[in-house]
C-alpha cells in the first residue's frame, strides 16, 4: 500500500540509514516528508518515487 504513513525510524530502516541521517535529510528537504505534531512522517509512495527519481538521475549523468 503506497499511502502507508511511516515514521522516521521506519524510513531509516527501509533505506538502511542511521536515524540521524534520515532526520537530517528530511530537515534539509532532501527526503520527502511532513511534520505532524513536531514528528516527521513519510508516505511510502513518496519514498518509493524519491528512490525512482534518484535512480533515474544516476542514469541521466
Amino acid at each position: 500500500m503506497n499511502d502507508e504513513i511511516m515514521t522516521i525510524q521506519e524510513v531509516a530502516t527501509y533505506l538502511k540509514l542511521n536515524d540521524k541521517t534520515a532526520y537530517r535529510l528530511a530537515s534539509e528537504g532532501k527526503l520527502p516528508g511532513f511534520k505532524v505534531g513536531g514528528s516527521w512522517r513519510f508516505r511510502r509512495g513518496d519514498i518509493l518515487q524519491w528512490i525512482e527519481d534518484k535512480k533515474n538521475k544516476g542514469m541521466d549523468a
